[in-house]
C-alpha cells in the first residue's frame, strides 16, 4: 500500500512529537500525559505557539504501531492527541490501537474537519480562522476559547449555544495577552458562572 493511501486510512501518519508530561490545561489539568502531535494544520492561527507543525511534509510518516509502541514505555495511560490539526486525518485506526493498550483518550481540536476516532474526552477550541465542522459540536466534552480579542467572548457565547448541554465551557487567555485578558475573564466568568477558566499551567511551571 502507498504511503498516500496508509495516511488516507489512518494507518501511518506524520507525527511531529510525542512526549510524556503533565496535561497544563483544561479538564485534565494536573494530570500526566502522553502526548501525541500530528504535522498538518490548515486552520492558520496567527498566535499558535507550534507552527511548525502546520506543514505536514516536514514530519516523518510513521506507522499507528510504532506511534503506540511508543507510548506504552511510560506509566500513565491518558493520552491526548493534537496538533497541528489532527482531525485532518482518520483517527479511527489509532485510537483503537491506544484502547486496546488500555489507554483513557483525548483530542484537542479546532473542529474544522469531520470527527472520526474513539474519544473518552473531546477538547474543542473553535478558530475564528476556519469553521468548525458540523460533526463536533455533538460530541465535544470541553468547549475551550482562547480569548486573545474583545470580541472573542461573543464567540464563545456563539459556539456554547451549539455544543451539547453536558459540554463544559472554558475560556483561557491566549498566552501573550494573559495579563490583559486574565482580569476580564475573572471578570466575565463571575458574572456568567456556566463559563469556567482554563490557564495554561505547564507554562507557568515550564512544563515542556
Amino acid at each position: 500500500m502507498k504511503t498516500e493511501e496508509l495516511i488516507a486510512k489512518g494507518l501511518s501518519l506524520p507525527l511531529m512529537e510525542a512526549f510524556y508530561t503533565i496535561q497544563g490545561e483544561g479538564r485534565f489539568t494536573g494530570h500526566p500525559a502522553y502526548f501525541i502531535r500530528l504535522g498538518g494544520c490548515d486552520v492558520g492561527c496567527v498566535w499558535c505557539d507550534v507552527k511548525e507543525s502546520w506543514e505536514a511534509g516536514k514530519w516523518p510518516i510513521l506507522p499507528i504501531e510504532e506511534i503506540v509502541a511508543e507510548a506504552v514505555k511510560y506509566p500513565g495511560r491518558l493520552v491526548v492527541i493534537t496538533g497541528g490539526e489532527p482531525l485532518m486525518y482518520d483517527l479511527g485506526p489509532l485510537t483503537s490501537l491506544l484502547k486496546e493498550k488500555g489507554f483513557t483518550t483525548n483530542i484537542e481540536t479546532s473542529g474544522a474537519h469531520p470527527f472520526s476516532g474513539d474519544f473518552d474526552w473531546v477538547c474543542f477550541s473553535p478558530k475564528k480562522f476556519k469553521k468548525p465542522h458540523p460533526s463536533i459540536y455533538k460530541v465535544a466534552n470541553e468547549l475551550k476559547v482562547v480569548v486573545f480579542h474583545n470580541s472573542d467572548f461573543a464567540f464563545a457565547e456563539e459556539h456554547a449555544l451549539k455544543v451539547n448541554e453536558n459540554c463544559e465551557l472554558r475560556l483561557q487567555p491566549e498566552w501573550s495577552k494573559s495579563e490583559k485578558f486574565t482580569p476580564l475573564i475573572i471578570n466575565y466568568s463571575k458574572y456568567h458562572p456556566n463559563w469556567k477558566i482554563s490557564l495554561q499551567t505547564h507554562k507557568f511551571m515550564d512544563i515542556p
